[in-house]
């Protein structure tokens, strides 16, 4: 070969390596214009509100002087000497905040009283003259130091109403509060929030004034300042406030446990947020604002001797999880610290339960690398596929082009699958999309609806009784821009298998609830064992007269069963009438269920009569009173008087006395007496736990022989 041919040859083969290279790159150019990232859609979180985010599910804990006073909320004047916390042990808060899944610790630096649990130099209501410690003790830095040993994130409630300071409501209170916020933000490490509580003006100490005071919430503390001080002191911190000028975070407008099935994480930037649009948030709010949930393992934020037999159940902690973390929201659950600065052995216990419940619900994602298909795939690109919904990796999502804005993500297990949870989160970082989504399974080759809901947001989870299927469908039918799916999960959750309720009602009815609806429940009416093979509750039952009721859990999967429930039902009280009473909402005192009340009109002095016309006569040996549950103003009587008559004219006193401890122990009272006929009774309250005119009932039954 010629040297020329050779040379040309070499040219020639340089030319079309090279034109491969710009066909190859014009090809990966051009895809990459197909696969653009779907823009942005309304606000977004900031990278402060996503790491808050992640973190789902942390603890508030309360302590102050009001705890040794056994009062909701300190007035700013108790005595600094009954703080002696000598068994305070921040460890043992953070080793089981730790345990049980929590991933921060928010202690309340200072309540409304005033009275600091850091050494503040810039009052004397503070740990620094109070015998703990010889006044040498800083809750705050024993509890940061503990949070860093175990490897939890330390949050600052801070009150800004302050009962105890002779210049709260004042212009100089602004600075004395900032001061304080500053000592707080500057010694004790990074903070990842801080929690300013919406109470403020009214009755107060007030440097020994002893007044009422009032500001305006909306203007007083300047919350725009506020807010640059605390960025400036900790960037990396969230706000949460539920004052007129926006925070980071917002409040759900209840303490119950729970926001909105609905649930956005947009409010407008400012002005005065309605309650209902706190539990909802607002669908085409200007400011990313999402929602935590706060509320307590017990009745009150503060310890009470009388609530250690209200410690919020499993079920109930479960139904907390699926209301708030399970909504779009973070959990940010209370421990009310004791006397002696623990946590109580019985808040302990059922918060590890409930770690473990949630574990166990979520142990198994049954999706795992099933195949899974959508019908639209952004670009049809690999990038933005329907797998990347499944990787396990937050940072990836499966999309839809811009303009597909309802579509569905199938998952084909390959053979018949039980499930009963299903999981979705959406790629936040791109904002709050979908606004309505079903779930379908496959059953015996046919689609059947199992679930549906709205918003997803960071999280959503759906419940449902258990359903065996070989493939599942997420139907997104509304979303406000193309969807963007970051994770699906799919669970079988094991059942809570603790002892179902029993309620008699008004008709007469059994009425049974497990903690699971999943669950089958197996009773007997005669005293006798319930099992499995006892008779399986599917509705409520009819009965009449005297009767015990025992009844089951059971899970069929697993053969095992729940501890049992007892329950012993004297009258049926079908045909009881209340006396001199219009209300139809007095009506909660007969129908069975504990968790409902009513309370007499607070216009009526004590004493304040029940009467109830029991429909015949009967052969009456006692009686009983079961108060109202609720925190604030329950109305419980604690001096009582009780009447039986035959006619409504001739009342014969048949009981007289004291609920003892009823204040401490707020659960059923029973009184006995020798046997009366009577058709009417009469309870008449004279005196309640609180010294006042407030009169509430959640049940009232008589005892027959």
């Amino acid at each position: 070969m010629e040297k020329s041919d050779k040379s040309n040859k070499i040219n020639t083969m340089k030319r079309y390596f090279l034109f491969g290279i710009i066909l190859s790159a014009s090809i990966i150019f051009t895809g990459c214009k197909q696969t653009k990232a779907p823009a942005p859609y309304g606000p977004v979180p900031s990278e402060n509100q996503l790491r808050w985010q992640d973190m789902e599910y942390y603890a508030f804990v309360h302590f102050s002087l009001n705890t040794y006073t056994d009062q909701p909320w300190g007035y700013g004047n108790e005595d600094i000497n009954l703080f002696n916390p000598k068994a305070l042990d921040c460890r043992q808060w953070a080793r089981i905040c730790k345990e049980a899944g929590m991933k921060g610790i928010i202690i309340t630096a200072k309540h409304h009283c005033g009275f600091c649990l850091w050494p503040s130099k810039y009052t004397e209501y503070s740990v620094k003259n109070a015998p703990w410690k010889d006044g040498k003790g800083d809750v705050v830095r024993e509890l940061a130091d503990a949070c860093k040993e175990y490897g939890l994130k330390l949050g600052i409630y801070l009150s800004p109403w302050d009962r105890n300071s002779s210049v709260y409501g004042k212009p100089e209170y602004i600075t004395y509060f900032r001061n304080q916020l500053t000592e707080l933000l500057t010694n004790y490490g990074d903070i990842f929030e801080v929690w300013f509580d919406g109470a403020n003006g009214g009755s107060g100490y007030y440097g020994g004034t002893n007044e009422t005071r009032k500001i305006d919430r909306t203007t007083y503390y300047d919350w725009k300042n506020t807010y640059k001080l605390v960025r400036k002191l900790q960037p990396n911190i969230v706000i949460w406030n539920d004052g007129g000028d926006r925070a980071d975070l917002r409040w759900v407008g209840t303490e119950g446990g729970s926001v909105g099935e609905t649930n956005w994480s947009l409010l407008d930037s400012t002005g005065d947020v309605p309650y209902n649009m706190l539990h909802y948030g607002l669908e085409d709010g200007n400011a990313w604002v999402p929602a935590e949930v706060n509320t307590s393992i017990r009745p009150g934020w503060f310890y009470h001797p009388s609530e250690d037999s209200k410690v919020k159940t499993l079920p109930q902690l479960m139904e907390t999880y699926y209301n708030s973390i399970g909504h779009n929201a973070t959990l940010l659950l209370n421990f009310p610290i004791m006397p002696n600065g623990l946590i109580n052995e019985k808040d302990e216990k059922v918060a590890l339960e409930f770690s473990k419940a949630v574990k166990e619900a979520f142990a198994v994602n049954l999706v795992g690398k099933k195949n899974v298909t959508a019908t639209n795939v952004r670009g049809n690109s690999n990038k933005f596929g329907a797998d990347k919904a499944v990787d396990n990796d937050m940072e990836t999502y499966w999309a839809t082009d811009d303009s597909v804005k309802t579509a569905s993500l199938t998952i084909d297990f390959g053979q018949p699958t039980t499930f009963n949870r299903f999981l979705a989160q959406e790629y936040i970082r791109l904002g709050q999309r979908v606004k309505a989504f079903t779930v379908d399974a496959l059953v015996d080759g046919n689609w059947k609806e199992v679930a549906k809901a709205t918003t997803i947001g960071y999280k959503r989870i759906l419940r449902f009784p258990n359903v065996t299927a070989t493939q599942v469908r997420f139907n997104i039918t509304d979303s406000k821009a193309c969807p963007v799916i970051s994770n699906v999960g799919i669970f079988d959750a094991p059942q809570i298998l603790t002892a179902p309720s029993i309620i008699r009602n008004q008709a007469g009815e059994i009425i049974i609830t497990p903690a699971n609806q999943e669950s089958d429940v197996y009773y007997t009416l005669d005293g006798s064992e319930p099992t499995p093979q006892s008779k399986k509750y599917t509705a409520p039952v009819q009965t009449e007269g005297k009767l015990k009721v025992r009844a089951i859990a059971y899970d069929s999967k697993t053969g095992k069963s729940s501890p049992e429930s007892e329950d012993k039902f004297d009258l049926p009280r079908k045909g009881w009438k209340i006396i001199g009473i219009d209300n139809q909402k007095a009506y909660a005192i007969l129908d069975g269920n504990t968790a409902t009340a009513w309370h007499q009109s607070k216009d009526k002095k004590m004493p304040v009569d029940l009467v109830i016309d029991l429909g015949k006569e009967e052969n009456l040996t006692g009686f009983r009173y079961f108060p109202d549950q609720t925190l604030w103003a329950p109305g419980i009587i604690m001096n009582y008087k009780f009447y039986v008559s035959k006619d409504k004219k001739r009342w014969k006193l048949v009981s007289q006395g004291e609920f003892s401890n009823i204040k401490n122990n707020p659960l059923w009272q029973t009184k006995t007496f020798a046997t009366e006929k009577a058709c009417y009774i009469k309870l008449q309250a004279l005196k309640n736990t609180e010294e006042n005119n407030n009169v509430g009932y959640a049940e009232v039954d008589v005892i027959t022989n």
